[in-house]
């Protein structure tokens, strides 16, 4: 199958100012305030250690800053989804689209380490609110904060596809289930077919009990693609990368995961790192720019 590329988004990306008044936010005033004409969003998901100043929300936004082709626009439709109050508070000073996430029996203020009851708790309550928002019907792009955005990666999703999900490891075909999938960087389409994938998948996390939605993702996906024809298209990590399987094409990647990357310090230390990469490639002449004399700088903590 042929991956045709989305329309781009469009928009001027507007002035960052804050959220409004009401408490908390209402979720479906959020979505229309921040969705394309087609109804697509942008969405990530950050607690309180990942807001703070000089954290990983900072290096988001300054990715965006440092992106090429107008990336920047694309915060315009960004909801940040937040786990406790005080990282609502804080995404109100830096940006206009917040949404507080209720949750009970589990404190999201700090650092969740990878595979605890409490990450168990909060990906699974992700992936649960993932599922509301294309049973509303809306597309949504959703995107890790640790995700560094910088050119426009919608160019890279099929419109043929209902989901569209990044890649640990690629193995060549778009379409083909072997590759290895990583539900930090995801695009559902709104349609039945998504809808029903999406209650199966939570119906998989007590049928695998004590697997984490990626996993779950990829005990199913044989199944669910024969049960609904379903279309799965798997990223190319030349375009949308991460430091499982890194693009070293700064000509044509569009975004970096810290991926296979344990822990909120390692992670800062390589995204700083790349961002200084980026920032010193984007300001050279387009010869050098073609050159290919630009690496990431090897090896980091996890980037390699």
């Amino acid at each position: 199958m042929d991956v045709r590329p989305m329309t781009p988004l469009s928009g001027d990306f507007r002035a960052r100012q804050s959220a409004p008044a009401s408490p908390y936010g209402d979720l479906e005033e959020v979505l229309q305030r921040a969705a394309t004409a087609d109804k697509t969003v942008i969405m990530t998901q950050i607690n309180l250690a990942w807001t703070k100043p000089g954290s990983l929300l900072d290096l988001f936004f300054e990715s965006f800053r440092l992106g090429e082709g107008g990336v920047s626009r694309l915060l315009d439709h960004l909801v940040i989804v937040t786990m406790d109050p005080a990282a609502y508070e804080q995404c109100q000073v830096v940006h206009r689209h917040c949404y507080f996430l209720r949750t009970t029996g589990v404190d999201y203020r700090s650092e969740k380490m990878f595979m605890s009851k409490d990450y168990l708790e909060m990906m699974w309550g992700r992936n649960k609110f993932q599922q509301t928002i294309v049973e509303l019907g809306y597309n949504f792009l959703f995107t890790d904060v640790d995700v560094m955005w910088f050119r426009d990666p919608f160019r890279h999703i099929s419109m043929g596809a209902d989901i569209a999900i990044s890649s640990d490891v690629f193995i060549g075909d778009p379409y083909s289930l072997g590759n290895f999938p990583n539900g930090g960087f995801l695009f559902v389409r709104s349609n039945n077919k998504t809808i029903e994938f999406y209650k199966s998948w939570q119906q998989g996390r007590w049928r695998f009990f004590g697997k984490h939605e990626q996993d779950v993702f990829n005990l199913i996906k044989h199944e669910q693609q024969a049960k609904l024809d379903i279309a799965i298209q798997f990223l190319d990590t030349t375009y949308i990368s991460g430091f499982c399987q890194l693009s070293k094409d700064l000509n044509k990647i569009c975004t970096l995961h810290a991926n296979c990357c344990v822990g909120l310090g390692a992670k800062m230390h390589d995204l700083r790192g790349v961002l200084d990469v980026w920032r010193n490639y984007t300001a050279a002449p387009p010869d050098e720019r073609r050159s290919g004399k630009f690496q990431w700088k090897l090896p980091g903590i996890c980037i390699h």
